[in-house]
């Protein structure tokens, strides 16, 4: 028995597995067994598809071998190569792009298939950086919005108190956020019902009834999509309107709430409660007003409202699904401005809201195998790498461009490692596959992977990766946590399958980079280098790689006794402690944002903006219901797909309300066309109340599976989804769709 963590797929938590080998083969997974089960210092407790990875890991469809590609792109035609012809083949392609484009033409795409510091992408950035770097690329599919709009208010993202201090809160808003599905920090489920259990209230704002509002929630509040940020703002005029709002704290500690806050230069804009009660555009942000746009009804918005105000301490914990929408950032400043507006911010027990990393010091690290500084400093946002390809060179600052006025090059070579975002979790799936089967734009596309996924079926070459159970690695918590989990190899590779820093290492032979790209070190050197690394900087008591192996305990923790509070400082002295924003203050009006000009689409203060696909808007004739791509407790993005344990346990289903089943004659089981102007898909439905009227919801990550007329068969909500961005992080916004559903004709 050897303990590990759990392969890192970014499920938002970091487990301890406990993995049974027999004749160099695994026969069984289990999970943390230390013993007590301590608020300080709990159990890392694995879900089903940490327990389930045994199917993965034995799968028949794993990759063995070098394949190049024998027909057109996308047509998964392959035949098998050695390895040498593989990598020279890379060597040769790098090379000749370099020649002709320079190095901009070269880019290593966002993707998480691996995170376990000696796989997955970095050890591709790595040798790119020493080969004179690459396109860069900044925020992510997942947190674009969130992480760019939380500093216009706080001036960091580290706003979050650790988790234990839950216990503290009185009141808990869940709002699009479901731990016991996604994860979000490994044992936040289980601080939330502790905390309940304590005597907190938790209510749910989702327009599904999830897992975590059935499990942990005393009450769920269903909502139409891509409305949250109207909800919130009529509940901040319920709080100040009723005097409920924390005067004294708005008074000392934000600036921008009225007009006498207004920050210099902007003395004669609209502030916050100019916006609530409706001073320039005419329309108070009543519950009222706020009812007829997300469905909730007037009385429970007043009620919540006046809950979270008064019910002190209390934690809005704002999920990410609400900001993956068209004007994802309002949402997150409208949170962050109800936490500030009650006095949540820097008391035990409370919460600032936003992305809410750790404090002090923003949690783990993520990331310290060393990539080294990459010579092209353009980068770009990530989920813009389609524009790249297709306009690079026209490419500016007014698409996110950064480090460069334009590119020099479109992109010409992508090398994607542990990466499916390409086609699978990528907007558009059918736009993305035409951009990708012209071989005049990417030239050379080269993927490594366990298996052959729908992204991987365009590539050129595709190179067979370990899984984390046969090299070595090492992580430490996902967003959350205070512990390093040891991942050492624990079975050979299969068949012709190397690890991803060999395999970047072979490449690098063949360009005169080995010396420096490994430095002498195997994947074991560099897991006690990046040990050594975690003892200098964040834990000094962490023992040495062959003390861990010794003990066989998988996992160093840190027991958290007394939780921290983001801000404490700045809330007991704001003048001696002041943010890291421009006024030093909680920025409800940022003076930044306004002075960028684009108030209709980047306002100063948080504001319901009507999506571009809505409800109601012209295009809910043709498709009148909204959709959502939540996630599924079968896969991890879209990774885990095809593990038959899991999919037998949650299949794959669109999930509809029976108001919404009944005209279309639908019922449950039925085999159910999904689609819109961008694409379709044929998947089984389930017709159930657990979600609202007027929404449907067809879980990410399912493998895109076209037929011969080009509709998908496995149920990949992104052939629905757009590729456009969000305005201020341009980012994501897949969660904006808008489809129609019938009941699918008998072939």
């Amino acid at each position: 028995m050897v303990r590990t963590g759990c392969p890192s797929h970014n499920c938002g938590g970091r487990c301890l597995l406990r993995v049974f080998v027999r004749d160099g083969r695994i026969v069984r997974i289990e999970t943390d067994d230390r013993p007590g089960d301590t608020l300080a210092d709990p159990q890392l407790r694995a879900c089903v598809r940490g327990r389930a990875y045994r199917r993965r890991q034995y799968h028949p469809d794993r990759l063995m071998h070098p394949l190049k590609r024998v027909g057109g792109r996308g047509e998964g035609r392959f035949e098998r190569v050695s390895w040498d012809e593989a990598l020279d083949r890379v060597a040769a392609e790098f090379k000749r792009i370099k020649a002709a484009y320079g190095n901009e033409a070269f880019y290593v795409p966002y993707g998480t298939g691996s995170y376990n510091q000696i796989n997955g992408r970095q050890t591709a950035q790595r040798l790119m950086n020493l080969f004179g770097g690459s396109l860069g690329f900044y925020n992510s599919y997942s947190w674009a919005a969130i992480s760019a709009a939380t500093p216009t208010v706080y001036g960091t993202c580290v706003t979050g108190n650790q988790r234990q201090d839950w216990l503290n809160s009185r009141y808990i808003l869940m709002w699009s956020w479901n731990p016991a599905e996604m994860r979000d920090g490994t044992n936040s489920e289980y601080f939330l019902r502790q905390a309940r259990e304590r005597g907190a209230r938790v209510v749910c704002v989702d327009p599904r009834l999830t897992l975590s509002a059935a499990a942990l929630a005393d009450e769920w509040v269903p909502i139409r999509p891509g409305t949250d940020a109207a909800m919130m703002t009529a509940m901040a005029f319920v709080m100040v309107r009723e005097d409920l709002h924390d005067a004294e704290f708005v008074r000392t500690h934000c600036v921008g709430f009225d007009a006498s806050q207004m920050p210099a230069g902007a003395e004669g804009a609209e502030s916050y409660t100019d916006y609530l009660f409706g001073a320039r555009d005419g329309v108070p942000k009543t519950p009222e007003w706020a009812e007829g746009i997300c469905g909730v009804p007037r009385g429970t918005i007043a009620r919540l409202a006046r809950e979270y105000a008064t019910t002190r301490p209390g934690v809005l914990y704002q999920g990410y699904g609400m900001q993956r929408r068209a004007y994802g950032e309002q949402v997150v400043r409208a949170g962050c401005v109800l936490a500030a507006l009650t006095g949540n911010v820097g008391l035990p027990g409370g919460w600032a809201g936003g992305i809410a990393l750790q404090a002090p010091d923003g949690g783990p690290l993520w990331l310290v195998f060393p990539t080294g500084e990459n010579p092209v400093k353009a980068a770009i946002p990530s989920f813009l790498w389609t524009e790249a390809v297709l306009r690079g060179r026209t490419m500016g600052p007014a698409e996110g461009l950064r480090g460069a006025d334009r590119l020099t090059s479109d992109i010409k070579c992508i090398w994607a490692v542990a990466c499916n975002a390409l086609i699978n979790q990528h907007g558009n799936i059918n736009r993305t596959a035409r951009i990708l089967a012209d071989e005049t734009k990417v030239e050379f596309l080269v993927v490594q992977d366990n298996f052959l996924t729908p992204t991987a079926r365009f590539a050129d070459l595709v190179l067979p990766a370990c899984t984390q159970f046969e090299t070595w690695g090492l992580e430490d918590g996902w967003k959350y946590g205070d512990e390093v989990l040891l991942m050492p190899q624990i079975v050979e590779p299969p068949g012709e399958t190397k690890s991803d820093y060999r395999i970047a290492a072979g490449i690098a032979a063949r360009l005169g980079l080995e010396p420096a790209y490994t430095e002498g070190r195997t994947e074991r050197d560099w897991v006690a280098w990046a040990l050594d690394y975690y003892r200098r900087t964040r834990f000094p008591g962490l023992p040495t790689l062959d003390e861990l192996e010794r003990s066989n305990a998988g996992v160093y923790s840190a027991p958290v006794t007394e939780p921290a509070v983001a801000f404490a400082d700045f809330r007991r002295d704001p003048a001696g402690h002041p943010l890291p924003t421009p006024s030093g203050r909680i920025e409800i009006f940022s003076k930044a944002l306004h002075d960028l000009g684009r108030p209709a689409e980047i306002p100063a203060v948080p504001k319901y903006i009507q999506e571009w696909e809505s409800p109601f808007g012209p295009e809910a004739v043709a498709y009148p219901l909204a959709a959502l791509g939540p996630h599924s407790l079968s896969r991890v993005h879209s990774t885990m797909e095809g593990v038959d344990w899991l999919e037998e346990a949650f299949p794959q289903r669109l999930f509809l309300n029976p108001a919404d089943a009944e005209p279309r004659r639908i019922r449950n089981g039925d085999t159910v066309k999904v689609w819109n102007d961008r694409g379709a898909c044929l998947v089984r439905c389930r017709v159930t109340p657990r979600i609202m009227p007027g929404v449907v919801a067809l879980p990410q990550g399912a493998w895109w599976t076209p037929g011969a007329d080009g509709i998908d068969r496995r149920g990949s909500v992104n052939v629905l989804t757009s590729e456009r961005w969000t305005p201020l992080a341009f980012g994501n916004a897949q969660h904006t769709i808008m489809v129609q559903v019938e009941k699918a004709r008998a072939d």
